[in-house]
């Protein structure tokens, strides 16, 4: 069995020799694959424009999402401070808020 493996291993095989030249036609892509090339070429480009035009929204829409909050949050912050400039002291004058009412 070893001597089938050796034999087998070490024999050459003949390399064989071209009878003919080869087509130019049979191994080029040609007119079709040139024009599935560039359909394929336009849509990579068609994905793309619609993939940055996305991108773009999404960044306007977050843009445009980060003020509203940041309106919302400076309006709250400006009644929580209306709020606190309120009196709560009883000796402060009468009428206001968290004052004393008046004797009379």
């Amino acid at each position: 069995m070893q001597h089938a493996i050796v034999a087998l291993t070490t024999a050459t095989t003949p390399t064989p020799t071209p009878t003919n030249e080869v087509d130019p036609d049979l191994v080029t892509p040609g007119v079709w694959g040139f024009v599935i090339t560039a359909l394929v070429a336009v849509a990579v480009i068609f994905l793309v424009w619609d993939m940055m035009r996305r991108i773009r929204r999404g960044r306007v829409r977050a843009d445009i999402q980060e003020e509203l909050d940041a309106e919302e949050q400076a309006a709250r912050a400006a009644s929580a401070t209306e709020v606190d400039d309120e009196s709560i002291d009883p000796d402060d004058e009468p009428g206001r808020r968290g004052g004393t009412p008046p004797r009379g």
